[in-house]
């Protein structure tokens, strides 16, 4: 089967389903979460109601819907420019290893370039996860020396 081109593009409301879908399919995976879906599907809305909380990228192959990824906004003050963070990434099981979290990251990567005042890119992922610290390796990210912290309102007792 010869390989089929990945097309990014920016998400709509009509993606919505998709979006809660894959969260709720990627916190199971990952973190073995049992999402609460009116609650993920009002977070998701959130992000398309205020367009300051972020955006989301899907990934096409063969015009069906095969990944996607939510880009966040931090302000740093000692870059005076902005970080964008990469969350709620997913990659439907069938399309996996076929390159769709790279041409993700390669959109968003482009994007960043295009804006002023984006000083870079970030993402946290799971300690346990070597398969996706090695693509986001690949991909020219390199680990930091900073360890995450929170206090968790809505999940507790995680981690």
């Amino acid at each position: 089967m010869l390989p089929t081109e990945i097309a990014v593009r920016p998400a709509t409301r009509e993606d919505a389903e998709f979006l809660v879908r894959g969260n709720a399919e990627m916190a199971l995976e990952t973190e073995q979460l049992s999402l609460d879906m009116d609650r993920l599907r009002s977070g998701v809305g959130a992000v398309f109601d205020d367009p300051a909380r972020g955006f989301y990228l899907i990934a096409e192959e063969d015009g069906s819907r095969v990944g996607q990824m939510m880009i966040t906004y931090e302000w740093s003050d000692w870059r005076d420019g902005v970080f964008w963070w990469i969350q709620s990434v997913y990659t439907v099981p069938e399309a996996r290893r076929r390159g769709v979290f790279r041409a993700l990251y390669t959109h968003a990567e482009a994007l960043v370039r295009e804006q002023p005042g984006v000083c870079g890119l970030r993402l946290y992922v799971e300690t346990h996860n070597g398969r996706a610290q090695e693509t986001y390796r690949r991909c020219g990210m390199r680990e930091t020396a900073y360890r995450m912290f929170e206090v968790d309102k809505v999940l507790p007792g995680r981690g």
